[in-house]
């Protein structure tokens, strides 16, 4: 989980642009209202928008739970089938005045930055509306209200299986490997900056939870004249059923061309500083064990390992704090690695693994299930590395 940004300054951010924006649009018609087409056209930055349109479809949702009574069958399927088109009806005559869409607009800036400076809790918050059980077919659809990093999230609902139990702590368990291995934030971070830049001033360390407060704190500045929206372009078929707002297709955008500038003849070439390395990038770097296994003695046995590792432990090492459970005390990079490079990368065999681990009562029977079942099964003769790990932490839990 990316800790980087702070989702406090995010919000800050978000309240302060719909304010802004706000402001230029009902600044000389303080009476107006804003229809479903209004609200997808409303800014430039497709994902704003977007997020609004959600947000009213969870409205829309809650008065279509609130409409039952305990005098009347709402469950027959001539009442659901009328209920289901009045409320069609109504998602096509949206009314949002200023009071009702500011609230609504603040909360989808801050969830648009979020998308990119909190994956995981965004992630979350798409399963909030996947129903009880999320199947992959309410995952794709909560995806239509996803413009910011769109491909990353496809890739992860295009990586699971039909056949996969999908509760919700399997998905959120599933996505943060996916996330530790894939995600790369900086990047979608600048490129989202630069378009909320040219809405209110806004720069990547003004988001940084040790990063300056003062942009963010400042009075907003004079709103700009209002000015007159493009028009509307044909707005194609909701794919929802029932149907809320349609959601046109997202345009490309176009790729940027850097282009550097010249520097002064008598300047010295600057030092180029060293990029900070992005996360996990040691995940999927070749085992050292592959790379020393030709020029290495034979390894001593396993059982051998084992009986060595009690014997032999530092006063360092067993200084570590008591764990109440290895499912949190392993860390995400750690937890990918063990996956990897002890369980073939089976998820599913790993969480099981630890999970019958934390049930075992004594670290004698945990570390009999360790030599006695898990190594044999998964051929562990050649991971001493990633075994001895397993078992110190195994020696914290039963400290």
């Amino acid at each position: 989980m990316n800790d980087k940004y702070s989702l406090a300054k995010c919000a800050q951010y978000g309240r302060r642009l719909a304010a802004r924006l706000c402001d230029q649009h009902f600044g000389t018609q303080p009476d107006a209202t804003l229809d479903g087409p209004a609200v997808l056209r409303f800014t430039p930055v497709r994902q704003l928008n977007l997020l609004v349109v959600r947000q009213l479809l969870g409205q829309w949702q809650a008065e279509t739970a609130r409409l039952r009574s305990p005098y009347f069958n709402f469950e027959t399927e001539p009442v659901q089938l009328a209920l289901t088109q009045f409320m069609n009806v109504l998602s096509r005559h949206i009314r949002l005045g200023r009071a009702a869409f500011e609230p609504l607009l603040a909360q989808a800036a801050a969830g648009t930055l979020g998308l990119v400076a909190d994956p995981l809790g965004s992630f979350q918050r798409l399963l909030s509306g996947a129903g009880e059980i999320p199947t992959l077919a309410s995952l794709r659809d909560a995806l239509r209200y996803i413009d910011v990093d769109k491909v990353f999230y496809q890739g992860f609902f295009d990586s699971l299986s039909a056949n996969n139990a999908l509760s919700r702590d399997f998905l959120t368990h599933r996505f943060e490997l996916y996330h530790a291995a894939n995600y790369r934030a900086p990047q979608s971070m600048q490129r989202l900056v630069e378009e909320l830049s040219a809405l209110l001033p806004l720069t990547t360390a003004d988001l940084l939870e040790d990063g300056p407060v003062s942009s963010l704190n400042a009075p907003p500045t004079e709103p700009a004249p209002a000015t007159t929206p493009a028009e509307p372009v044909a707005q194609p078929a909701s794919v929802a059923t029932p149907s809320f707002v349609s959601i046109p297709a997202p345009v490309p955008a176009a790729p940027q061309t850097i282009v550097p500038t010249a520097a002064p003849v008598a300047a010295p070439a600057p030092i180029a500083t060293p990029a900070r390395p992005l996360p996990d990038t040691d995940l999927t770097a070749i085992p050292l064990h592959e790379k020393l296994k030709a020029g290495q003695p034979a390894a001593p046995a396993l059982a051998d390992t084992f009986r060595s590792t009690t014997a032999s432990a530092t006063l360092a090492e067993r200084a570590g704090p008591k764990v109440e459970t290895l499912r949190e005390a392993i860390s995400i990079n750690q937890r990918f690695s063990f996956i990897n490079e002890l369980f073939n990368g089976e998820n599913m065999d790993y969480h099981a693994a630890i999970q019958h681990l934390d049930s075992l009562p004594t670290t004698e029977q945990a570390r009999a299930y360790v030599s006695g079942d898990l190594s044999q099964r998964y051929d562990w003769s050649r991971k001493e590395e990633h075994v001895n790990k397993l078992l110190k932490l195994i020696e914290r839990k039963f400290a």
